[in-house]
């Protein structure tokens, strides 16, 4: 679990990916408070 971590953490592939699934999460919650907005318009 610890060179997981480390690679995940100190790579550039391994940074990536992490920032990948940070805006993923970002934009969908996005998307869902605004369509939820919209839904009760």
């Amino acid at each position: 679990m610890d060179v997981i971590l480390r690679e995940l953490f100190t790579t550039p592939i391994g940074l990536l990916a992490i920032f990948t699934i940070v805006f993923m999460v970002a934009m969908g919650l996005f998307l869902l408070i605004r369509f939820w907005k919209k839904a009760h318009e």
